[in-house]
């Protein structure tokens, strides 16, 4: 057994400083993407809040309130942080594959590369999928509740702040829930489970996405099933993409494996 050193330590320190110094670039770099972004959709918060009312709008409401003085302040606050992420995603994510790419093999690389870009692509159909069918079916099923009931009548006075956070959970809801695919091929791949064992375990991942999709929307049916029948065709589909690599991998090992034995059997010069 080699005696400890200090020198050992010292070594090893260089690389490490390096690479923290690097984490502290990339992170610096993301964090001022992120400052400027908030920054811009800050200046156009209105267009941004307009843009994020028009399906109430369509339902058929014509009125926001705020009940706080701060209120319509920090909604904008909230609207700019909320749309920043999304415009400065693009460079958050370039900086963190900046950072993780040198540690990768040319093949992780290009196991991992077709997630990257599948991630944005799958959150923005979630939101699309809020916004533009969700959201205004939703709400013209609220809106639907105004009217004379029991001798009084009964109007709908949405605040601004509990307005703006509903459809931010909404596009978070969809967006995050369509990353299921994404999860289920990442573990795939990294063999933590095989699709035989996901699709034994089908029955079960039916019930969780009801249960997700009650938590995570309304509590009315029609958000919940608008939710989880997309949800459960990704889950499918997710099988069905592993399926294709699964018969892909075996292909390539069979391909691979005359190459091995001839140069195992080939005799030393």
């Amino acid at each position: 057994m080699q005696p400890f050193r200090i020198s050992d330590i010292d070594e090893s320190q260089a690389p490490l400083l390096d690479h923290l110094i690097e984490l502290r670039a990339r992170l610096l770099r993301a964090f001022m993407a992120f400052a400027v972004a908030f920054g811009i959709c800050f200046y156009f918060a209105n267009h941004i809040i307009a843009f994020l009312v028009r399906p109430l709008v369509q339902a058929g409401q014509s009125k926001l309130i705020y009940t706080k003085l701060y209120e319509a302040f920090f909604v904008e606050v909230k609207v700019a942080l909320f749309a920043a992420f999304f415009v400065s995603f693009p460079v958050i994510a370039n900086q963190i594959w900046a950072f993780v790419a040198p540690g990768l093999y040319a093949k992780e690389k290009k196991a991992f590369l077709p997630f990257l870009i599948a991630t944005p692509i799958l959150f923005t159909m979630g939101g699309a999928l809020a916004y533009f069918v969700v959201m205004p079916t939703a709400f013209h099923f609220f809106l639907g509740f105004q009217g004379p009931t029991g001798g009084l009548q009964l109007e709908a006075l949405p605040a601004t702040g509990d307005y703006l956070a509903l459809v931010m959970q909404f596009i978070l809801a969809f967006g995050i829930s369509f990353l299921l695919p994404v999860l289920l091929m990442l573990l795939n791949r990294a063999g933590i489970v095989t699709r035989a064992q996901i699709a034994g375990a089908r029955r079960y991942a039916i019930v969780l996405i009801f249960i997700v999709a009650a938590v995570a929307t309304p509590p009315d049916v029609v958000s919940q099933l608008l939710l989880a029948v997309p949800l459960l065709l990704l889950f499918e589909g997710a099988l069905l993409a592993m399926w294709f690599t699964e018969r892909r991998d075996a292909r390539e090992k069979v391909a691979e494996e005359p190459k091995v034995d001839s140069t195992a059997n080939s005799p030393a010069e």
